[in-house]
């Protein structure tokens, strides 16, 4: 766990430090509510376009993300790194079933885990088979995880990805432990995650509008 591959590089060391500095600033500024439980082991899991707070609030715990082995993963590797994360280099399109296998092995050794099942590219809102997968072969819970922001700035990606401006508000939400068997179906079971997933978006959006 925690390859860098680019250990050289200038670049990916200061513009990783400046979103790590961002990202703090960000959280040290605006006012972070935060509903429900974000403390049960499980695999921890948030739309992509979501994941910059979920960083911050998990910081420190040891989760264990999939990042990308591409340069462009390298600078969410340091990111992650600076904020306590661990994590494993693959993709679900490149080396996919290792890097589950990876993901499992973590998971069976006491790591809770941490995903974004419609990432890295796609379908927005769409849980991926292998988020399943993983939570029937690690044999531990789906932890499903919201967020919302009052002030934030929107990128043009294929998720229109979010990234939460300073001197606003922020809400978290943690639903209840989404149990998967070994018997359940899928694409039942993907479906299903998706609607929790949403549902806790619609309610964090709620919150923070109302706050």
């Amino acid at each position: 766990m925690n390859e860098l591959l680019y250990k050289n590089s200038l670049p990916h060391s200061a513009l990783s430090a400046l979103a790590w500095l961002y990202v703090r600033f960000m959280a040290l500024t605006s006012r972070i509510s935060i509903k429900g439980d974000g403390t049960p082991p499980g695999i921890y899991t948030i739309w992509h376009r979501q994941e910059v707070i979920m960083i911050y609030a998990q910081r420190g715990r040891g989760l264990v993300g999939l990042v990308s082995k591409s340069k462009d993963g390298e600078y969410m590797a340091r990111i992650l790194k600076r904020f306590g994360f661990c994590f494993v280099r693959g993709s679900t399109s490149s080396g996919g079933f290792l890097s589950l296998r990876s993901l499992i092995k973590a998971a069976r050794g006491g790591f809770s885990l941490a995903i974004t099942p419609d990432g890295p590219k796609g379908p927005v809102f769409k849980v991926q088979p292998g988020a399943i997968y993983l939570a029937q072969k690690a044999g531990i819970p789906v932890i499903p995880c919201a967020s919302a922001y009052s002030r934030k700035k929107i990128l043009r990606s294929w998720d229109k990805y979010q990234f939460p401006l300073p001197f606003g508000r922020v809400q978290v939400v943690y639903g209840a432990p989404f149990p998967v068997t070994e018997t359940d179906d899928v694409a039942a079971k993907a479906v299903e995650l998706e609607n929790v997933l949403n549902a806790l978006t619609a309610e964090a959006e709620r919150l923070v509008a109302g706050a």
